[in-house]
């Protein structure tokens, strides 16, 4: 069985590709409405044997519209004329984002206000408060 690396540690089984052949608009003139040249790629993310568990979620995450209700990733490729470069594309754009799921984001390092910004923008605040005050009408009563 053949198998695509995609990166250290992830390969993916040939047979767990689903690719189909469509009529793509775009480019090719006359081309487009004789051949089918888009290719839409599915793989199944949720069932997937050869993904670890970390890089599946990531990857559910990353798909957004991409992704069908069963985990079913969707990749439709018709930038090109021809069905062979519009396959490798769809199937680097599959491997670029599970290259994307494999790294998970930095952590979140909390951060504190210095006080000197804090006590500048009380300040600020009641500046601005003083000159409202000064621009309403005086009470006269």
């Amino acid at each position: 069985m053949a198998r695509i690396r995609i990166a250290p540690g992830i390969s993916l089984a040939e047979n767990e590709l689903d690719e189909r052949f469509v009529r793509a608009s775009g480019p090719g003139g006359q081309n487009v409405n004789k051949v089918a040249s888009a290719v839409q790629l599915r793989f199944d993310v949720a069932h997937s044997p050869s993904l670890p568990d970390a890089v599946r979620m990531h990857l559910l995450r990353l798909a957004g519209r991409r992704l069908t209700k069963d985990g079913v990733l969707v990749i439709i490729a018709r930038r090109f004329r021809t069905q062979e470069r519009n396959r490798g594309d769809a199937r680097a754009r599959l491997a670029e984002l599970i290259v994307r799921a494999a790294h998970p984001p930095a952590p979140r390092v909390k951060t504190r206000a210095p006080k000197l910004s804090k006590k500048k923008r009380i300040e600020d605040k009641k500046a601005r408060s003083e000159v409202k005050r000064r621009r309403a009408k005086p009470n006269l009563d």
